[in-house]
């Protein structure tokens, strides 16, 4: 008599899936130390902040007087305060707006003329964009302040010697208008070359044979950008525009530093320079601490439509 031997019956997927998964706790494990950190250098700051923002904090506190808490008093002089707060609140968001459409545009075409130039050219312009890059904001500010210098300015000496007309002695700082033209041009310069190489690295992944397919059809270099190129980096854009707006909007250095040199702070404060001269200056810092908790609100309200396009994307 013949026996059949019965091969063990393959246990259920269920059952595999539950073998092969993970401890719960062992991603968090893992993210433990990151979070630590996280948390000792950003959320005890942050919630340090909301606390002050409560309370009557002056030079005082800091030796040592008990603070006394105000409630939302801090926040009512802000937000009441339409010469000042609201001033320097439009003057920043109007700042902002003009910096990303020239860093936006001028990086792409800085991109697009990567794509077009040889391999000696594009190697040029790599290099002068890292070095642009790779400088501090503090030392280029500085440097850009000697060029407007009132009476040995690089700036200065060439329009006397073009115009004929005597221009030494002339302030570019004191000029509200000039003095953020100043700013664009050292924000814009530093900005670009971040700008230039991550479009110039999306529009590369382009196929070669949808730009040559599109060159067949008759679409001219302008259709091509508008109809391909655009497209394909749109998302790239996105992300390109929230950062720059972030960066743009809580400028510090290139403002104070021009302040110092020879600006109206007065009338040249944007959003992060008042916070500092309403705390270290003046010793609000309470007061400071409820202007920094509406700038984080006003920071998280930008990002929070590239967040929420980024999730649904990774859902898709």
């Amino acid at each position: 008599m013949s026996t059949t031997l019965l091969e063990p019956s393959a246990p259920p997927r269920q059952e595999i899936r539950q073998r092969k998964r993970r401890p719960p706790y062992l991603p968090w494990l893992l993210l433990s130390a990151a979070m630590v950190i996280l948390g000792v250098l950003t959320g005890f700051p942050l919630v340090r902040l909301v606390l002050m923002s409560f309370q009557e904090y002056e030079r005082a506190q800091l030796m040592g007087q008990p603070a006394e808490w105000v409630g939302f008093d801090n926040y009512t002089t802000i937000l009441t305060d339409v010469d000042g707060f609201w001033t320097v609140l439009a003057r920043s968001f109007v700042l902002m707006v003009v910096l990303v459409v020239v860093t936006i545009v001028l990086g792409m075409l800085v991109a697009l003329l990567m794509m077009r130039v040889g391999k000696a050219m594009r190697l040029l312009v790599s290099v002068g964009l890292l070095l642009a890059w790779a400088m501090p904001s503090l030392a280029a500010t500085t440097v850009w302040g000697w060029l407007f210098d009132t009476q040995y300015g690089v700036v200065n000496n060439l329009l006397t010697a073009i115009t004929g007309d005597r221009w030494f002695g002339y302030s570019w700082l004191l000029d509200p208008l000039s003095f953020f033209v100043i700013v664009a041009c050292i924000v814009v310069w530093g900005a670009v070359p971040f700008v230039a190489f991550t479009l110039y690295a999306g529009l590369t992944q382009i196929p070669e044979e949808v730009i040559e397919a599109a060159q067949l059809d008759g679409a001219n270099a302008f259709q091509r950008f508008r109809l391909i190129q655009l497209p394909y980096v749109r998302t790239i854009i996105t992300v390109l525009v929230v950062l720059s707006m972030i960066w743009d909007l809580k400028l510090f250095t290139q403002v104070f530093v021009l302040q110092d040199i020879g600006g109206d702070r007065e009338l040249t404060s944007t959003i992060g320079v008042y916070i500092y001269q309403m705390g270290m200056a003046q010793g609000h810092y309470g007061v400071a601490s409820a202007i920094g908790v509406i700038f984080v609100i006003v920071m998280l309200t930008i990002a929070y439509p590239y967040v929420r396009r980024t999730l649904r994307e990774e859902e898709l």
